[in-house]
Order: C-alpha cells, then sequence, then structure tokens
C-alpha cells in the first residue's frame, strides 16, 4: 500500500518540484536583470562626467594664426552653442561665461614656452577680456550676482554660496594649463571669458596672444587670431 501511495504521489511531487525550481530560476533572472540594471546605470552616470576634447592640430581648427617661421600655430574653438557647451555639466553661458577650446601646436624641433603667455580678448567693440581664473569662476557659480571684472579696490574676495565637487573638477580639468609645447606637440585646454551684459561677443571680435618664447627664450611675435574665422566657417557648414 505505501508503495502504490508513494507511485500514486509521484506526478504531484514532480509537479511540486518542477513549480519551484520554475520560481527559484525566476527569482534568480529577476535578481541578475537588476544588477545589469544597476551596473548599466552606473556606466551611464560615470558616463557623464567630463571628457576634455581631444585636440587636433591648430591648424585645422578655422580660426587659427600660423607662424611659418618658429612653426608654432595657436586656434581658439568657441564653445557658444547648445550643442557644442554638452560636454559640460555646468551651464556655463547662462552665468555669462563663454568657454573657448584653446589649441598651441608647435611643429618646431625645439619646445616652446607659454609660461608668460599672455591672452587678451578683444571685442569689436574694444572691451579687453582676459581668461577668469578657477577661483572667480567659482565665485561667479555660487554666487550669480558677483561680477569678475577688475576691481579697482584691492579688496579681499569672499566665496558665498558652494560649488560642487564635480563642478570644481571639472573647471580645474578643462582648463588650459601647459607651460610650454613639446616638439611636434600640441596642448590644449579651455579658457573662460566674462561676457555677461555683452551683445555678440564673438563678431569682429580677435584674441591677442603674447608671450610666447622659444627654446632660447626669445619671444615670439605676437599672435592674432580674428574670431571671425570660426563665425563663417560656422555658416558655411550650415
Amino acid at each position: 500500500m505505501a508503495e502504490a501511495s508513494i507511485i500514486a504521489e509521484m506526478p504531484f511531487l514532480a509537479s511540486r518540484f518542477l513549480r519551484r525550481s520554475v520560481l527559484r530560476s525566476a527569482r534568480h533572472s529577476v535578481l541578475a536583470t537588476l544588477c545589469l540594471g544597476l551596473f548599466f546605470s552606473t556606466v551611464v552616470v560615470a558616463s557623464k562626467n567630463f571628457v576634455k576634447p581631444v585636440a587636433k592640430a591648430a591648424i585645422n581648427y578655422p580660426a587659427h594664426d600660423f607662424h611659418r617661421d618658429s612653426q608654432v600655430a595657436i586656434a581658439a574653438d568657441p564653445y557658444d552653442t547648445a550643442e557644442k557647451a554638452k560636454i559640460f555639466s555646468v551651464d556655463f553661458a547662462a552665468h555669462g561665461f563663454l568657454p573657448i577650446f584653446f589649441v598651441v601646436t608647435n611643429d618646431g624641433d625645439q619646445p616652446v614656452s607659454i609660461a608668460n603667455m599672455e591672452i587678451t580678448f578683444i571685442t569689436a567693440n574694444h572691451s579687453k577680456l582676459t581668461p577668469v581664473p578657477a577661483n572667480d569662476l567659482y565665485r561667479r557659480l555660487s554666487n550669480p550676482q558677483a561680477s569678475t571684472r577688475p576691481n579697482p579696490l584691492p579688496l579681499p574676495r569672499k566665496v558665498k554660496g558652494t560649488v560642487s565637487q564635480k563642478e570644481m573638477e571639472e573647471i580645474e580639468s578643462s582648463q588650459f594649463a601647459a607651460k610650454a609645447v613639446e616638439p611636434h606637440g600640441t596642448q590644449s585646454g579651455f579658457l573662460f571669458f566674462d561676457v555677461g551684459g555683452i551683445t555678440s561677443p564673438l563678431a569682429g571680435a580677435n584674441i591677442d596672444i603674447t608671450g610666447v618664447n622659444d627654446a632660447k627664450g626669445n619671444e615670439l611675435m605676437y599672435f592674432e587670431i580674428p574670431v571671425d574665422q570660426y563665425l563663417n566657417a560656422a555658416q558655411k557648414t550650415h
């Protein structure tokens, strides 16, 4: 009788075992899906971190100045559109800043020093702007009413509010910080100009660069980049 009872229950036991196996497999599948979802979410978040553009040789940008005698070229690529500015998490335009990707290429056989390089953005109405230092960027981002224009009085400046660690790292890693350009090499990074209150700052503007020295310490002739070269090229592509 016992054997007959066990035989009779075998289909039921097999069915219950099968259901448990299916449920266990389903739970494992759900867990695996959640893990994959978490992994890809982490990848997406990580991918939003700032990545500086890979620089081309300076002569490949529309707005550039090339000195054939020294084989040095300097280019300026404004990030003046929402599409280009997507690489940043910080909305610099909303705070009155214009990011410009600055590229220096040395095709000569000797290094070039740019430790004393001075850059001036001259608008069509002759406003002279210099790159905004990181501390002033932090100050404006944390206090939008603050000005980054030079103050005639040497008063101490205090940062109000906060700038996130991610924003600080983005600013630090994006800025042009090179002090020299090796032979047949290129250095690049962003410069930020305070164009708040200036209508159409790019049209008719020039960027003047001085303080570029050869390996013997002799200053090269100044560089001048007409920004209209960039605007004209952008119009031709639309």
